[in-house]
């Protein structure tokens, strides 16, 4: 797509929607490893973070020229704006100020952080924004899986806002999307729309052939999306004797009391990255369950780099090219007859060779890091 091969070593304003450290959940894992390769590959980086409970992160600073940190407004009567609450709650004109301190270009992370992003003072500048979903469809779903009313209610006028809040998009010089699914519906209505992969901690792939004991799942377990993915699996598993680990931060009140219930199935709640990072290297499967068909989601792509064999549903792998990698089940007796299988069925050196090849063609950082940049340069060349 871009004619520029040439490495270059920008200046480049990032907006983060939250601080991105530590890199414990989707948005900000891809954030904070797009970050990390960016300077590894050259470039410099003033790092704009909307702070909402997390508060500065040293680590940020091996990273970047500059950080700076803004309070998010999340007063109830934002909610009441014409702009969706997550863009509303994000404004700042300290970062507006910062912003014109020069004219290197700007990265808006996700929708979220695109408040300013047709002020008239940046109508020269580079902008490009990742999304990281299709955030009006992303925001109907919750809405369809929340149980409170209130709630549902904020989901739905939020979704409202959202989709005709999209048509921000045709400030950006570039929209750079998160899955194949997402650019094909962005390209649609912007023509300046590219599939830049999810970035992740992974440098190597580090899958281990062999077996393992038992069967994972992890992921923020205070999210309604993965609290619905638990339930399923608890569901699924209970009585077997099929030994499934689930962990992840936060677990909800309903994962502990179902889990306490099943003697098969252990909760691990908020580990350590060391003790995760154990975790999904030594897993025999990996269970991959969701029923939002948005985005990409990276707990596939951290189990298919460190993880033996990955059981995944439909909407999981849906436009993610990564179908050769997987092993498709949709219903429950399917991830039940599947699992059984592959627990007395070794990852074998024949399966990594495939996996290397697949994923060090799209999903390498560094390579999708130089991506940006030269999207980033062509854009700026076809301005002058």
């Amino acid at each position: 797509m871009f004619k520029s091969n040439i490495k270059i070593n920008p200046i480049i304003h990032i907006i983060s929607l939250n601080v991105p450290y530590p890199p414990n959940y989707g948005g900000i894992i891809d954030i904070f490893y797009k970050i990390k390769a960016l300077h590894e590959v050259g470039a410099k980086i003033h790092l704009h973070c909307f702070d909402y409970g997390r508060g500065m992160q040293m680590e940020l600073n091996k990273y970047c020229q500059s950080v700076s940190y803004y309070k998010r407004n999340r007063n109830i009567y934002k909610q009441f704006s014409s702009k969706p609450f997550i863009v509303s709650s994000r404004s700042s004109k300290k970062l507006l100020t910062n912003l014109l301190k020069d004219n290197y270009p700007i990265l808006f992370e996700g929708l979220h952080t695109t408040f300013f992003i047709d002020h008239s003072s940046l109508a020269d500048r580079i902008k490009v924004v990742r999304t990281h979903n299709v955030e009006h469809l992303y925001y109907k779903l919750l809405q369809k899986q929340e149980p409170f009313f209130l709630r549902r209610w904020f989901f739905a006028a939020e979704s409202r806002k959202l989709e005709k809040y999209q048509s921000i998009l045709s400030h950006a010089q570039l929209i750079a999307a998160i899955s194949p699914n997402d650019t094909k519906y962005f390209i649609s209505k912007f023509d300046n729309t590219f599939w830049l992969p999810p970035f992740h901690s992974n440098s190597e792939i580090k899958t281990e052939v062999g077996s393992g004991n038992y069967a994972l799942y992890h992921g923020n377990l205070s999210v309604r999306e993965n609290i619905e993915a638990v339930l399923f699996l608890i569901d699924t598993f209970k009585e077997t004797q099929i030994n499934l680990i689930v962990t992840g931060k936060n677990p909800s009140i309903q994962i502990r009391k179902n889990i306490a219930k099943v003697k098969n199935i252990k909760l691990i709640a908020n580990p350590s990255y060391q003790e995760m990072m154990e975790l999904i290297l030594n897993a025999h499967i990996h269970l991959l369950p969701t029923f939002q068909a948005t985005g990409i989601k990276l707990k596939l792509i951290e189990s298919l780099f460190m993880g033996r064999h990955c059981i995944v549903n439909f909407e999981m792998l849906s436009g993610t090219g990564l179908e050769k990698l997987c092993h498709l089940a949709n219903s429950k007796e399917e991830f039940l007859n599947k699992a059984l299988k592959l627990m007395s069925s070794p990852f074998e050196n024949k399966d990594l060779i495939m996996r290397k090849e697949i994923l060090s063609k799209k999903f390498s950082n560094n390579r999708n890091a130089q991506m940006l940049l030269n999207a980033i340069k062509d854009s700026y060349l076809q301005i002058k």
